[in-house]
């Protein structure tokens, strides 16, 4: 076994000239290394440091700032990287300097290769306690929402969550104690979408037909500027080259991009990018329903490819530990689909046949669209509203004329709301969001 040391003195001026430092070494030809072991070690109280790594032929992983050590063998990995050949050539250890300082902090980088380099701990398979809702936590059990909702010709509303983590980045949970938590709380679809990786793509088709769900693979493409989501089994996007080449790369693989929390405190969207497709409703939002932010973005993305006038809208739930206190599904974003494989929900995110309630479960409020018309099912009392502005004509009221604000009377009730005048979306008496739809 060889084993180096790199000691680096690093400060925010480093981060300044280059956010993304290599600490390069050689594994030589002929060196029959069958295992690669990285360290790193710093005082994390002064600093915070990403850390990743390529080979000579392409990236091999990224645990950002959720791990320390990470190992490389041919037939296994640390969550988040690659196994594979360690092929002989220029690698490299890849920090991110994402909170460097003033005054330098000491850094040291340990590498070693070999036999005897390290090992690589197993991913829990058991699944963890039911996360609440419907429907059994386990493979075989599964018990569907079975909500009924109206749907074009063809099409099935599907409950989903198209943002949540595992091991594979920062997240606490396997990908099948994840998907486990999705199932029991009687979801159709989960995009799992770990932080620039896409070492969790090969494990998602076994596990989702384990488990009876859709498991649609992604990845957010992480930066301090802003994140967004790629989805499609599209291979893995450099997060270190401007956002608008992760745009045409997205798009000339066949994937989608959508801009992610777009105001979430520090890691907002700040690129002059738009991609059509925006996670309007995140976790960060949750606990201020009344909130006039996500509206004023989504008018200043206005024009965008996607539905007439806005992007298509899309939530995801953020999820990282069941310690957070909000499960998969939270909020739950539903597709108008053929069917629930994952060329069918991304066809469905692509034509804008989406919309967003609070939760996934039987009785919550649900705004859909079939064709000209919007049905709010199990809505009775609420209040709908028209446009994300604060005034404006919205919706044609058959009590005659046309107004913005409509209470919902009856546990199904059909509106003819033109999508140029959307979004849409349900209130309670006291402004608290219920559902949102084109």
């Amino acid at each position: 076994m060889t084993r180096e040391e790199r000691r680096l003195r690093l400060s925010i001026d480093d981060q300044i000239e280059n956010r993304y430092l290599e600490v390069p070494f050689e594994i030589p030809a002929g060196h029959g290394a069958d295992a690669l072991e990285v360290t790193l070690a710093y005082d994390r109280d002064a600093a915070v440091i990403d850390l990743g790594c390529r080979d000579p032929e392409r990236w091999r992983g990224w645990s950002g700032g959720a791990r320390s050590r990470f190992a490389i063998q041919p037939a296994a990995a640390t969550p988040g990287y690659e196994p594979g050949e360690l092929v002989p050539g220029h690698w490299a250890v890849v920090l991110g300097l994402h909170g460097m300082p003033a005054e330098p902090v000491d850094v040291t980088v340990t590498i070693a290769t070999g036999v005897d380099a390290g090992g690589v701990e197993d991913e829990p398979t058991a699944p963890p306690p039911s996360e609440g809702g419907s429907g059994s936590s386990g493979p075989g059990g599964r018990t569907r929402l079975g909500r009924g909702l109206p749907a074009p010709d063809g099409l099935t509303w599907y409950a989903g969550d198209l943002h949540a983590h595992t091991t594979h980045s920062d997240g606490t949970l396997s990908i099948a104690q994840l998907t486990a938590a999705a199932v029991g709380r009687g979801l159709d679809f989960l995009a799992v979408t770990d932080h620039n990786t896409v070492s969790h793509h090969p494990h998602l088709p076994g596990v989702g037909a384990a488990y009876d769900i859709c498991l649609l693979p992604g990845q957010e493409v992480t930066t301090h500027a802003g994140h967004a989501n790629a989805f499609g089994d599209i291979g893995w996007v450099d997060f270190r080259r401007p956002a608008a080449r992760w745009l045409s790369d997205v798009e000339e693989r066949g994937g989608l991009l959508s801009v992610n929390h777009p105001i979430q405190d520090d890691c907002g969207w700040l690129y002059p990018v738009r991609t059509g497709f925006l996670e309007l409703w995140h976790i960060s939002w949750f606990l201020d329903l009344t909130a006039t932010g996500p509206w004023a973005h989504l008018r200043a993305s206005a024009g965008a490819p996607g539905l007439p006038g806005y992007p298509v809208l899309l939530g995801g739930s953020d999820f990282h530990t069941p310690d957070q206190g909000f499960p998969p599904g939270t909020p739950t974003t539903w597709v108008a689909a053929e069917d629930r494989t994952p060329e069918a929900i991304l066809d469905a995110v692509r034509h804008g046949r989406t919309a967003l309630s609070r939760f996934p479960g039987p009785g919550e409020p649900v705004l859909v669209r079939v064709g000209d018309d919007l049905v709010a099912v199990d809505a009775d009392g609420t209040v709908l509203v028209g446009g994300p502005a604060a005034d404006g004509l919205a919706f044609d009221n058959p009590e005659g004329g046309t107004g913005r604000r409509r209470r919902v009377r009856g546990e199904r009730v059909t509106f003819s709301a033109p999508p140029e005048r959307g979004p849409y979306r349900l209130e309670a008496a006291d402004r608290t969001l219920l559902a949102i739809s084109a």
